[in-house]
């Protein structure tokens, strides 16, 4: 029994363990390496930069501009500062504003109400993997990658008095484009059938997501397909839903692109957005007062940016 202490003091007393640290949850932590330090840097500051310098930087000075009187040729010297001016003169003296106001309401109301639902439909119809789904998808979806002023040409082959398809049909001789009352629902149609292969796309994304189970207990409690879309599963979709009102919002007030190709956007066709490049390129070239056009289509696509960052925010902290 003596000898046992001499027999463990001879024994070789093993290192200590390396210590390597955790975080909160067990998560092992790397030490970043100078190479990972710079890419991440890069990875951030690259976007950062072209974010702020073609984007915040314009929209500044935009916004800067609007107080102004300035035709944009002449020196930063002959800028003569009005206040508020252009925008009392938009709203009290500009004839054009009031239809482009109109008109961008309009266009609000046909694909919110409108396109946006039947996209919603077109996504539940596609969700069920019917045969033939994945070239419905595709088929539906390829006009969102053309450029609406694409999109403008492709239509004339149908709107064109006196070539076009729809007219050879009906045997009718309407100038779809030139009618200043049936020119801005004939835009509509173009730009609705573009708008709807997106919300489909965003609602079928949308759907992949949403948990079977809630199907499921749906089904158990006896709703049918309707019920249970409209009391289960549209309700969770909620940040979807957010989603598509924004870009609903901002694809009404963006919608230049068509009617610039159609009559620059003239003769029915009046939109903000056209009215400010008439202001800001166009023969007048006041950028002040064009610089308030723009100012006022930023202002309305903030709140409802602000709206969806908002909500965004609040799904992330649940």
């Amino acid at each position: 029994m003596s000898d046992l202490p001499l027999i463990q003091a001879d024994r070789a007393v093993p290192p200590p363990a390396p210590v390597t640290r955790t975080g909160g949850r067990g998560r092992r932590l790397r030490l970043l390496s100078t190479t990972d330090r710079v890419v991440i840097t890069l990875m951030v500051l690259v976007p950062l930069l072209l974010v702020v310098g073609l984007i915040w930087l314009p929209a500044l000075a935009t916004v800067g501009l609007s107080t102004t009187n300035w035709d944009g040729i002449g020196s930063l010297d002959t800028i003569e500062w009005v206040g508020g001016r252009n925008y009392r003169d938009v709203v009290n003296i500009y004839p054009p504003f009031v239809p482009a106001v109109q008109h961008n309401l309009l266009w609000l109301a046909v694909l919110f109400l409108v396109a946006s639902p039947f996209g919603m439909f077109l996504a539940v119809l596609l969700d069920k993997e019917l045969r033939g789904s994945r070239f419905y998808q595709t088929a539906l979806y390829l006009p969102v990658v053309l450029s609406l002023a694409l999109i403008g040409f492709v239509w004339q082959l149908l709107y064109s008095r006196d070539q076009g398809l729809i007219n050879a049909v009906f045997g009718s001789n309407v100038d779809w484009y030139g009618d200043p009352g049936v020119n801005i629902w004939a835009v509509m149609v173009a730009s609705g059938w573009r708008h709807v292969g997106y919300i489909m796309l965003l609602y079928l994304a949308g759907l992949k997501g949403v948990d079977p189970s809630l199907r499921e207990a749906a089904a158990v409690d006896g709703a049918s397909e309707t019920k249970a879309f409209f009391r289960v599963i549209f309700p969770v979709m909620r940040p979807i839903n957010v989603i598509v009102l924004v870009v609903t919002v901002i694809e009404s007030l963006r919608a230049f692109d068509l009617v610039w190709v159609v009559n620059k956007g003239r003769n029915g066709l009046e939109l903000i957005s056209a009215l400010v490049t008439q202001n800001v390129v166009g023969e007048a070239s006041r950028i002040g007062f064009g610089s308030a056009l723009a100012t006022i289509m930023l202002l309305v696509s903030l709140v409802f940016i602000t709206l969806y960052l908002a909500t965004v925010m609040r799904e992330n902290r649940r």
